[in-house]
């Protein structure tokens, strides 16, 4: 199937998102997973990487407090 203008607008939403997280996260990249199982449609998950590792959504997930994720947040906004 071809990609439609939704699709693309999606993938450059993501890329100035992407951006804005590299810059705000210590990190090697940013790695992108599009996932649809779990819920009745797609979405994009981008994640700061330092190992291929990392990106595996099997292994134990961060528990950040809500003030960390605030502070995330604001510098990631920061950036936009």
């Amino acid at each position: 199937k071809s990609i439609n203008f939704i699709q693309i607008d999606f993938i450059l939403f993501s890329k100035k998102i992407s951006i804005a997280l590299e810059n705000a996260v210590p990190c090697k990249r940013i790695g992108v997973a599009v996932i649809g199982l779990e819920v009745p449609h797609a979405h994009i998950h981008l994640l700061p990487l330092q190992t291929v590792q990392d990106i595996n959504f099997s292994r134990e997930k961060l528990k950040p407090s809500k003030e960390e994720l605030e502070k995330i947040a604001d510098l990631i906004k920061s950036y936009l």
